[in-house]
């Protein structure tokens, strides 16, 4: 039989099973928004650890002394060229920052705390939380800035304020310690308290001055795409040649391995729910179909072939399917890109949502290469859940059929 009249009939049966068919399509487009809207804030969960290790003073790509990470101390750093530039082509490069970054000791009147001391460029640390973050009292002028910049968080364990005075003690380039006084400009507000407590900042020029050595411990660089990382990663290492050059997965593992699992975490959540609603599917055509034996025998007595009879009952599933994915991914899509679109606010879980790597706002994040998946593998799973109920429809024989 031409496949247009099986298309025909299969819409026909289709009509004169409204509310079957609309308890299906029901079923169908709240599962397959559910898992768009939920792959959506997964994806935004998985982006957010990303760019939090990224942000981190990470960047996509990092230069190190040998040694730095497993101990990180202002004997493993290394010269710069004076006016030095990342040689990669604008469109590849998002910014770069070098910085001082090393163990010192912070003190203020009642306190004392063990902190990363980092001297920064603040006109290059767009690239890093700290071009984000709110600012009570001053941000650092420049790289020769003899201020601080603490977090608000250290700020209270200190019991100190914008306007204060400080003692830092750290270690310089012959092993001896350097001690100085240092004025808090302002406190930055970060995402995370473990941020506010770990990190504080002063002109990398002041530091350098501090430790009396014209050097810097790190090179940060963030790509406009990861596509870039590999090509600008050789580049950099023919270039460092005795540095070691490392990207964010090197440097975060950790982040790294949870970004690599929330793929599979999707995929097996699809699974899950496509296996439910696949189940229902499969008993609503089974149900359908011996409602309909006497049709099915009629119509292969006069002549229509077994095969002609799957392709019906398949072409049904199909079109069903077709129609509930197309509205489904239609309302997620506006649930998480509308209705969500501003995310959904996780402060009262802080602590929880610091120890993720994610932001205190989860916003979703829809992929396109997520959609097509939902909706091929939908399609595929509706042929198949179809099969089982076609196969039941030619078992029995046309004359058994009509005595039904």
């Amino acid at each position: 039989m031409p496949l247009k009249l099986l298309t025909a009939l299969s819409v026909r049966n289709l009509f004169r099973h409204r509310r079957r068919t609309i308890m299906l399509l029901l079923a169908i487009t709240v599962a397959v928004a559910g898992v768009v809207v939920t792959n959506g804030l997964i994806r935004g969960m998985q982006f957010d650890m990303r760019e939090a290790a990224v942000a981190n003073l990470t960047g996509h790509l990092k230069v190190l002394a040998p040694g730095y990470l497993d101990d990180p101390n202002i004997e493993k750093s290394f010269e710069l060229a004076p006016g030095w530039q990342p040689d990669l082509p604008a469109e590849e490069m998002e910014g770069w920052a070098a910085r001082i970054r090393i163990p010192a000791v912070i003190m203020s009147e009642r306190e004392t705390r063990g902190v990363q001391f980092v001297g920064v460029d603040p006109a290059r640390e767009d690239i890093s939380f700290l071009g984000d973050v709110a600012i009570t009292g001053e941000g650092l002028t420049d790289g020769n800035d003899r201020r601080v910049l603490i977090g608000v968080e250290l700020a209270r364990q200190l019991e100190t304020d914008v306007g204060r005075r400080l003692v830092l003690i750290t270690q310089g380039l012959d092993g001896r310690n350097r001690e100085a006084g240092f004025r808090i400009a302002g406190l930055y507000d970060a995402e995370g308290t473990a941020l506010e407590k770990q990190f504080v900042f002063t002109g990398v020029g002041a530091l350098q001055n501090m430790v009396e050595a014209p050097v810097v411990t790190e090179v940060s660089i963030k790509l406009a795409d990861e596509l870039y990382e590999q090509e600008v990663k050789q580049q950099l290492t023919g270039f460092f040649s005795a540095q070691d050059v490392m990207d964010w997965q090197e440097l975060e593992p950790q982040a790294a391995a949870m970004f690599v699992y929330v793929d599979s975490a999707i995929l097996i959540w699809f699974f899950v729910i496509m296996g439910a609603l696949i189940f229902g599917l499969v008993n609503t055509l089974i149900t359908a179909v011996m409602e309909r034996i006497r049709e099915f025998g009629m119509l292969r007595a006069v002549g229509m072939k077994s095969g002609a009879v799957i392709v019906q009952v398949v072409l049904e599933s199909t079109i069903i399917m077709l129609v509930g994915v197309f509205v489904g991914v239609l309302v997620g899509w506006v649930l998480a890109t509308q209705w969500l679109g501003d995310g959904i606010d996780l402060s009262q879980w802080a602590q929880g949502v610091e120890m993720a790597g994610m932001r205190s706002v989860l916003t979703p994040y829809v992929l396109v290469g997520d959609i097509v998946l939902v909706t091929v593998l939908s399609l595929v799973f509706g042929v198949l859940a179809a099969l089982y109920p076609a196969w039941r429809a030619v078992k029995i024989k046309p004359l058994e059929a009509l005595r039904r």
